[in-house]
């Protein structure tokens, strides 16, 4: 489960010839200008947002469209001074980073400023007051793996604080932090057993499903044994996984990966406090096939495109093995 990332750094060029700029940069870096929400939603971690304008602005407010870079800010940095690009100035903009906190957006908010010395306001006012020394905090609910706009991040916190001497703060305290806002987390333990011991592509796909959603932190897990039958011992693989969302959930989506059609590639059982959750309590199902139909659909809504892609090639693999 991933609770912090950065954001994408933030840079203001200024010069007095704009059309030459852009030019520029679209040549260099191959793309195009595109609205500055959309740039900011599509970002991922430590890309390059950059902004043309005029040589005599001094504001760092955003204009509405943006260059989205794929590559860090020393990157585009080094490529303006080499190309020796008609830039009067370079202005850098308050270092972001992310918090996922699932619950208790406000009390988060109010945590963060009261430890950090920050004032709380919404993203875009942070990034128009923020400045380059400066640190912006945002808060979502959002999962950090997936692209996160504006619309996604429910406060900030800015801090004007050095970002190093705040990140190397919030890195220690996050644990303790969460822990303030979320006292109750769930454990539970996930065991994968297969009649064909194809465990390696089975547990490859477990991992799959819970680092793409997102569904906690993978604290333990090894070989173990389980009873079916008295008398009856056989292997399993299991998972004990620290978790804020509903362990019935977890059963559920996992259901999805259990089954390919009508065929059951793999047995997934949820305990919690050692009490098996059975597919009878995930709803009003008349079978197990139809539970697992109506999980993968769930699951390939929410799973990320390359993930799900990822996902089907090992399952057409296993069913094609077992074929043969």
């Amino acid at each position: 489960m991933k609770v912090l990332r950065f954001g994408p750094s933030i840079i203001f060029l200024r010069t007095g010839d704009i059309p030459a700029v852009k030019r520029a940069l679209s040549e260099a870096f191959g793309v195009d200008e595109i609205p500055t929400d959309d740039a900011i939603k599509r970002s991922s971690e430590f890309e390059t947002i950059v902004f043309v304008t005029d040589e005599w602005k001094k504001e760092t407010i955003p204009p509405e469209t943006a260059f989205l870079l794929s590559c860090h800010a020393p990157v585009v940095l080094s490529t303006v001074v080499n190309r020796r690009l008609p830039v009067e100035k370079v202005h850098v903009e308050s270092t972001l980073v992310f918090i996922r906190v699932p619950s208790k957006v406000e009390e988060g908010l109010k945590l963060l400023s009261e430890k950090y010395g920050g004032e709380i306001m919404d993203i875009r006012t942070a990034l128009d007051e923020g400045e380059a020394g400066d640190t912006i905090i945002g808060v979502t609910r959002k999962k950090l793996n997936s692209p996160i706009g504006p619309e996604d991040i429910d406060g900030a916190v800015l801090v004007r604080r050095d970002f190093l001497e705040v990140y190397r703060e919030l890195s220690v305290d996050l644990p303790v932090l969460l822990l303030k806002l979320m006292p109750e987390w769930n454990e539970i333990t996930i065991k994968i057993y297969d009649t064909d011991k194809r465990y390696e592509e089975n547990i490859e796909r477990l991992m799959m499903v819970i680092e793409d959603l997102d569904l906690g932190f993978v604290v333990g897990e090894g070989w173990d044994w389980d009873y079916p039958r008295p008398f009856m011992r056989v292997p399993v693989y299991k998972l004990k996984l620290l978790t804020w969302e509903d362990p019935v959930r977890v059963k559920f989506l996992l259901k999805g990966i259990e089954y390919h059609g009508y065929k059951r590639l793999c047995d997934i059982d949820v305990f919690v406090e050692g009490k098996k959750i059975h597919w009878t309590a995930l709803g009003k199902f008349d079978s197990k096939f139809e539970l697992a139909k109506a999980a993968r659909e769930e699951l390939e809504r929410n799973l990320s495109g390359d993930v799900l892609e990822r996902l089907r090639k090992v399952e057409e693999a296993l069913v094609a093995e077992s074929k043969d």
